[in-house]
């Protein structure tokens, strides 16, 4: 294998690898993005839910170069080419968080508007075509200076540098990765087409507050690379949220459910969702600002490095290009005004940081959650307008998106030793190729919207959710339960309280302290999530603390094997059904 790139840790280029940025690689990775991109648009529409398709793509890529046609190429498929390669396919698969499966269908029961193809192509790109160069500027302070973990960037980069490794460990190492990918795999596959899997939770906390044992083998794998301090963050907040509040605001009569409902998730999350959001929010917001006042009094290693003044040029220009057709758009499209217009670009950068944060530490991006916050916010600033309240929160939502998964994908880059810019130049083309497969196959699937969506067949609960905030908001902040304002306030004061400490304290003592973002993001997904995650978490801690040998050569390669497994079955379970 040739020796890859080395880069500084600003992404400055030391020594290049003329094969990195390739055509077949950008060709590959297109076409692999229109094969994935319906998966996650039917997915989303169905469930709510979507898949990471950084593995799958980089799986599939190295099976059809390195596999079946390696005997017919005179040149190898290389580390970096398949790092090109996934960075387009994923890009273009998780283009459905530009508005395809919440927003844009939600405009459209509530409104009645349905876009054209053209201009339906043109916001979904120019909404993610932000987030781009969002990333490249929260490049530095998330991924370097911070540390994050990013749990889909780590288990990328170490699937990749497994399948390309050579030696006798490396070898060991893949045999682990792709037997745990087989057990992932068969389980889901088993549990989806032959057995359901029982589905249990403790008597003390039933199963209509979320609390079930789910048999995800992806969290566990999540959950072993997040690691033991955001596990029990996550834990705590479930407790929290669903074994706490959750029941007093029913007994209370905060909340009304109706006798027969089997799950109170959706009832609940809608008040939950505000304390959780303001605790990622503060918690992000303060940590940025105190790193940034210790910055400024203390040198932080890497800030000597030469960043040229055509470098910080280029990245300005790109990011006010960006904004500027997101406006227009805004404007001439939507027919949103010039003021909540502008207003909507600040909005759509501070909420993916926010994201970019929550992603890095937990491996889920509170893409529907910031969402809201974004409604809520122009709810105020454009009172009982739904177009503005929806579409300017799509423009937050898809910038935030395309952030985490950029940010992931930097950071696998980072591990093989990529270029920064070269993975922009591929997002962009994955985000051109989602944009067109993405909005036609919406288009294809749901052409009525207003008798097809919320159905048996499309139960689209994202877009419910969305639905259901704007309508709820069209008088403003007034609309909010009094008792969600008190909660996110006392929110605030404790995400401003960890996050001072996150900044502040040494990572020795910072491990004993609770994760806001960790927290804060299980008041927004089922409980049943968070457990699964903090299961793979203390697994995990269990293993390296009695298996401490076999844990640092083979934990790693273990959790990627099991994120990988469910992931290619989850996709090809998808095709199945959008086949029948």
């Amino acid at each position: 294998m040739s020796s890859p790139a080395q880069f500084s840790p600003q992404g400055s280029e030391v020594q290049t690898f003329p094969g990195e940025l390739t055509l077949r690689a950008l060709v590959t990775g297109a076409c692999l993005g229109a094969v994935l991109t319906p998966c996650n648009v039917y997915a989303g529409l169905k469930i709510g839910w979507s898949f990471n398709m950084s593995i799958t793509a980089l799986l599939l890529g190295f099976l059809f170069w390195r596999i079946l046609l390696r005997p017919f190429t005179a040149r190898p498929w290389e580390i970096l080419e398949s790092n090109i390669s996934q960075t387009t396919a994923s890009s273009a698969a998780s283009i459905i968080s530009g508005g395809l499966v919440a927003p844009i269908p939600a405009l459209a029961l509530v409104s009645g508007v349905m876009l054209a193809p053209g201009p339906l192509i043109a916001w979904v790109f120019a909404v993610s075509f932000l987030g781009v160069w969002v990333a490249w500027y929260l490049r530095v302070p998330l991924l370097y200076r911070s540390g994050l973990a990013y749990p889909a960037g780590t288990v990328t980069a170490e699937t990749m540098v497994e399948l390309f490794g050579h030696g006798r460990a490396a070898m060991q190492r893949v045999k682990v990765l792709l037997s745990a990918a087989v057990v992932s795999g068969g389980l889901k596959g088993l549990d989806t087409l032959l057995w359901t899997i029982p589905r249990w939770s403790p008597g003390a906390l039933p199963a209509k507050l979320t609390f079930v044992f789910d048999p995800s083998l992806l969290l566990t794998g999540f959950g072993a690379i997040i690691g033991l301090r955001a596990g029990l963050s996550l834990l705590g907040g479930a407790l929290a949220a669903w074994a706490g509040l959750g029941p007093w605001l029913i007994r209370s009569g905060h909340i009304e459910v109706a006798p027969g409902e089997t799950s109170y998730f959706v009832p609940l999350v809608e008040w939950l969702l505000w304390p959780g959001v303001a605790l990622m929010v503060t918690a992000t917001v303060t940590t940025l600002v105190a790193n940034l006042v210790k910055r400024r009094r203390h040198r932080i290693a890497g800030d000597d490095l030469p960043v040229t003044e055509s470098h910080r040029v280029t990245r300005l220009c790109a990011l006010l290009g960006a904004a500027t057709l997101v406006i227009v758009l805004e404007v001439a499209v939507m027919g949103i005004g010039i003021v909540p217009a502008l207003a909507s670009i600040p909005m759509a950068f501070f909420l993916a940081a926010v994201v970019g944060r929550v992603v890095g530490e937990t491996g889920i991006p509170p893409i529907g959650a910031v969402g809201k916050l974004s409604q809520l916010s122009f709810s105020v600033i454009a009172p009982a307008q739904v177009t503005t309240n929806l579409m300017t929160a799509n423009v937050a939502g898809g910038a935030a998106g395309q952030t985490a998964d950029l940010l992931n994908d930097f950071k696998c880059g980072l591990a093989v030793g990529a270029s920064p810019g070269r993975q922009v130049a591929a997002q962009c083309v994955g985000i051109a190729t989602g944009s067109i497969v993405g909005s036609l196959v919406y288009l294809s699937l749901v052409p009525d919207p207003q008798s097809m969506l919320l159905t048996a067949e499309w139960p689209a609960p994202a877009v419910a959710t969305w639905k259901a905030v704007a309508e709820m908001l069209t008088d403003g902040l007034g609309a909010l339960p009094g008792s969600a304002i008190i909660a996110m306030l006392l929110a605030a004061f404790l995400g401003t309280v960890l996050g001072v400490l996150d900044a502040v304290l040494p990572a020795a003592t910072l491990r004993f302290v609770p994760s806001a973002s960790a927290m804060g993001l299980a008041f927004v997904i089922p409980a049943s999530t968070s457990l699964g995650l903090f299961y793979g978490a203390l697994l995990a801690a269990l293993l390296a603390r009695f298996f401490h040998k076999w844990s640092k050569a083979y934990l790693l390669a273990a959790a990627a094997g099991l994120v990988a497994g469910e992931s290619l079955m989850g996709v090809m379970l998808a095709g199945l059904s959008m086949a029948g």
